[in-house]
């Protein structure tokens, strides 16, 4: 059975994060949404239902008998049986919202729908980019016990000092860690496949380092953190999802921010999670083209794919930054740092589109990716749209 995953309800929200990929392939927990409902639904056949410029590197779906699935959301055991008992024509309906169909995507519509069920279970649902790290804790706990059921983690060497329960930490092969501290009491805490904790790190769960990252010395990690695969975090880091490919190697606080992929933190960029007055902070709205306020006391960065700081930069409460951006500047920049910026302020002239592909191929050629035609034309579409 095809799983089709779909954006048609919340594409547009999840922007900046969006711009280079379909909701399904964003992170939180350990998992992307994508991986997270392979495993669930123990089916690898995928493809994506998503805006037309991105189809051409997200495969389209094929015309016949599919599970459509909006996937930013994580189920109850209740509610994956009532996904795997679909019938053909049958839907499953959230909050007035279709989340799940047994339909033919020949002829695509849900025209087809013979029968809607609502579910009646509060689900832990994302609709927001804040959404990705204020559940971000949950998500962890949810991957964390589908993961790591039934296996054995590798042995935390005696150089380090450790609190909690030791079931609370799993330690993938090939992981390293010496004369660090680890506490699982907050939370848990899931080492990926070949990582490194250098020496002198403080790690407080619930905290994901997944596979081939590392954290430098001395790094002090506030949970709920997740760090994708092949990534560098140094400094302080507190409630934030890094999608992957990204580096803040040196000194310098972010907190309840989540960072794209191959984005890069100059030494001593800091940016600002509370604001001087205590208020709720704001963060800019594609879809409403305002600045709408998210409630949280705690909320620091929007980082879109490819974007990158000089050293110490520093970024308000509340900003977010679109794709390959570059913030060099002095002096605290916008809130709103539109795609392609060169110097990150209003009014800043574009990032030449030949040499934003240049500083790309060149940045994931260091670990050992290949910027394709696809994204080529993917960052153009997002150059002259956007």
């Amino acid at each position: 059975m095809q799983l089709v995953f779909s954006d048609a309800q919340y594409w547009e929200d999840f922007l900046p994060l969006t711009f280079t990929r379909p909701i399904a392939e964003m992170r939180c927990g350990i998992l992307t949404f994508s991986e997270r409902w392979q495993k669930l639904l123990e089916n690898s056949e995928i493809s994506y239902f998503t805006e037309n410029y991105l189809q051409e590197k997200f495969k389209n779906p094929e015309e016949k008998e599919s599970l459509f699935l909006v996937t930013n959301f994580l189920p109850t055991e209740q509610v994956l049986q009532q996904i795997k008992d679909l019938k053909q024509g049958e839907a499953l309906v959230y909050e007035d919202e279709l989340i799940a169909a047994k339909i033919n995507m020949k002829g695509f519509s849900l025209n087809q729908i013979e029968k809607m069920t609502d579910i009646k279970e509060e689900l832990v649902f994302f609709k927001k980019p804040k959404d990705l790290f204020t559940y971000n804790h949950k998500a962890i706990d949810f991957d964390f016990d589908l993961l790591t059921k039934g296996r054995t983690s590798q042995e935390l060497s005696s150089t380090n000092g450790f609190l909690g329960d030791k079931k609370d930490l799993f330690i993938e092969e090939g992981a390293q860690i010496e004369f660090s501290t680890l506490n699982t009491k907050t939370g848990k805490i899931y080492i990926g496949k070949n990582t490194e904790i250098m020496e002198g790190c403080h790690l407080r769960g619930p905290i994901v380092l997944c596979d081939d990252s590392k954290f430098n010395l001395g790094a002090k990690i506030y949970g709920a953190t997740t760090i994708g695969p092949q990534c560098k975090i140094g400094g302080e880091v507190n409630n934030i999802i890094v999608f992957g490919y990204s580096s803040k190697g040196h000194e310098g606080f972010v907190g309840n921010s989540v960072i794209g992929e191959w984005c890069n933190f100059g030494a001593d960029t800091n940016s600002s999670n509370m604001k001087n007055n205590y208020g709720t902070v704001k963060f800019w709205s594609y879809r409403t083209k305002a600045f709408e306020d998210t409630g949280l006391q705690f909320a620091g960065l929007i980082m879109g794919d490819h974007s990158k700081t000089a050293i110490n930069t520093q970024l308000n409460t509340g900003t977010v930054i679109g794709v390959a951006s570059n913030i060099f500047k002095e002096g605290f920049p916008p809130n709103l740092i539109e795609n392609f910026s060169w110097g990150g302020f209003k009014g800043d002239e574009r990032f030449k589109l030949d040499k934003a592909y240049e500083v790309a191929e060149r940045a994931m050629a260091r670990r050992k990716v290949t910027l394709t035609d696809e994204d080529k034309r993917i960052l153009k579409y997002i150059f002259d749209s956007y």
